[in-house]
């Protein structure tokens, strides 16, 4: 039987996923409406958009997974990770208004930290295929972050940022670029413009994560493998599924490391 999303949120500490209840006085609200948990959620949550990739990541990181949710084809999982603290892993599918969504509901549920792992497309041209970025803060060229305050430009969470970095001193930080389109289509900003801005990278979802998280006080960081580069002309070279997820698994490794 479906557990009732009324079920208590596994604290940090916990041994097994269903061991510890939810921090005190911490109120689980009535039902969301986009995900159906089918086991209990970590206060500690990784963000990748693809379900794909959230199953390799747990795969990779949890030992005794359950499927947190399914519903609407946005895979979840929650299990005790390496360190031996539970840790949840939830799709936040394609863009920023489905990664708003979902983060809102984790947050409504009891997630307390959150770091995006994702892809995203190189700017600057000493990224090569599967190299990390973190991103400090979002250029905000999308709707969703707008539509929450964002602004010119969202910071992420700069200790949850910091620890990504003392993770994996070989990854590129500073700034990203958050848009609506992935395609590129006739009047929308070249990936010049964004570079002379002084984003490194370009991707769909970090700066609404940022702005929600800030607006709801819960750290919400980002990490990012290049999954794709750009020559002069525009032309797209995309990584290799094995290098890919070879950069998956560094991703979970080092955001696992930063919410230790």
């Amino acid at each position: 039987m479906r557990r009732s999303l009324k079920s208590r949120a596994v604290s940090d500490s916990a041994t097994t996923p269903g061991d510890a209840g939810a921090r005190d006085g911490a109120a689980i609200p009535a039902p969301a409406i986009h995900l159906h948990p089918t086991a209990e959620l970590a206060e500690r949550v990784l963000l990748p958009g693809d379900p794909g990739r959230a199953l390799a990541l747990t795969q990779a990181l949890l030992e005794h997974p359950l499927m947190f949710n399914h519903n609407r084809g946005l895979w979840g999982y929650t299990g005790i990770a390496q360190d031996g603290r539970a840790l949840t892993i939830q799709a936040t599918g394609m863009g920023g208004p489905s990664a708003a969504i979902v983060l809102s509901e984790l947050i409504a549920l009891g997630a307390r930290r959150a770091i995006r792992v994702g892809t995203c497309g190189a700017l600057a041209p000493s990224l090569a295929l599967g190299t990390l970025v973190i991103a400090r803060e979002a250029i905000c060229a999308d709707g969703t972050s707008r539509a929450l305050g964002g602004g010119e430009r969202v910071a992420a969470d700069g200790a949850l940022s910091e620890a990504l970095a003392r993770s994996d001193p070989g990854a590129a930080v500073g700034a990203v670029v958050s848009v609506d389109l992935f395609y590129k289509h006739e009047g929308a900003p070249r990936a010049d413009e964004h570079a002379s801005a002084g984003a490194l990278a370009v991707e769909m979802e970090a700066a609404a994560l940022f702005a929600l998280g800030a607006a709801a006080s819960v750290p919400v960081a980002c990490v990012l493998a290049v999954s794709d580069t750009f020559d002069a002309s525009g032309a797209r070279t995309r990584i290799a599924p094995e290098q890919l997820h070879a950069a998956a698994e560094r991703m979970g490794a080092v955001a696992l490391a930063a919410l230790a």
